[in-house]
């Protein structure tokens, strides 16, 4: 039997041997303000509310104390304490923004050979991680694929990075982010731009579906936004996120121009313009049967994925779906 529609009010419950010392260490010390206490003859329970917690104190509980986290603005590095009833409390700073590592680069070459270069991933999907050592954790890339279409379970969030595109390689996806319209179908050639703490959700996948996604750093933190809905009956197309603009690029609206050296022409994907040059996307291709990419690269991160065809690199032949950085 589920108790979920009748459950009115939810606790955090911690032992103590000395009430008294312990309601005074939380309320000065913390901050906690004291919500109820009985019997009034002798107290041995307590409840207490701060910080977006309720606490409840119970004397002569035969429990662990346990650990309490809080967050705490201006504090460069985590602290912790103990409280006189043994519970841990572990001050964290408050921005959770991972820091960003120094670069490490290195190859990374990744063929799409067989089954065992994917690993399951939550709701389905099936991840290829496109670079193992991530660079020393500056950049993560993966090529994700969900078998199954149909609607997803998916909720308004936002992710604190610096950077992240997400292309679509293969089938579509029915997307929403905030300030941006009504959904869209993002469709196989299709790629956004996804600037710092927008917020999204994902609708719906098209049977077949395959993404590249590129982000940095490798580890970020992913926030639900349970406040907003989507969409937001706004359109601000040049709206900024922490200096970048939303992108959305189309590639059945997109210009082919000449690209370097003869023979090969590119979209450009509008990543660079919408990020101030932090970062940009092309997509090349050969207007003949075939042509050489020549010369050097200065950016701190360059990753190449074959969409069609075939590439020689280092005297090998990489087929599509292979991966270079």
């Amino acid at each position: 039997m589920s108790h979920r529609q009748s459950i009115t009010a939810a606790e955090v419950v911690l032992p103590c041997t000395e009430l008294e010392a312990t309601l005074e260490f939380y309320i000065k010390e913390l901050g906690f303000r004291i919500e109820a206490i009985f019997p009034a003859d002798d107290p041995a329970v307590a409840r207490l509310s701060g910080h977006g917690l309720t606490l409840r104190l119970e004397r002569g509980l035969d429990s662990s104390p346990g650990l309490l986290r809080l967050s705490a603005a201006q504090l460069e590095e985590a602290q912790e304490l103990i409280a006189p009833n043994g519970t841990r409390i572990r001050f964290e700073p408050a921005d959770e923004m991972s820091p960003l590592p120094a670069n490490q680069p290195g190859l990374a070459l990744s063929q799409l050979k067989d089954e065992e270069t994917w690993k399951r991933g939550r709701a389905g999907m099936r991840y290829r991680d496109l670079i193992p050592d991530r660079w020393g954790g500056r950049f993560i890339a993966s090529h994700i694929r969900i078998p199954e279409g149909g609607p997803v379970s998916d909720y308004v969030h936002y992710h604190k990075v610096r950077f992240q595109i997400i292309y679509c390689y293969k089938g579509a996806v029915w997307m929403v982010y905030e300030d941006q319209g009504e959904p869209f179908l993002m469709q196989a050639g299709d790629c956004v731009l996804q600037p710092p703490e927008i917020r999204h959700r994902v609708l719906e996948t098209v049977a077949g579906l395959e993404v590249i996604e590129i982000g940095c750093p490798a580890l970020h933190p992913t926030f639900a936004d349970h406040d907003m809905a989507l969409p937001t009956g706004r359109l601000a197309p040049d709206r900024k996120f922490d200096g970048q603009q939303f992108v959305w690029h189309r590639a059945s609206e997109a210009h082919w121009r000449p690209w370097r050296q003869s023979g090969l022409e590119a979209r450009d994907i509008g990543i660079a313009k919408a990020t101030n040059g932090l970062a940009g996307a092309q997509v090349i291709r050969s207007s003949q049967e075939s042509a050489s990419i020549r010369g050097p690269y200065r950016g701190e991160f360059q990753m190449l994925f074959l969409l069609h065809g075939t590439v020689q690199f280092g005297g090998e032949w990489l087929e599509a779906g292979s991966a270079l950085a």
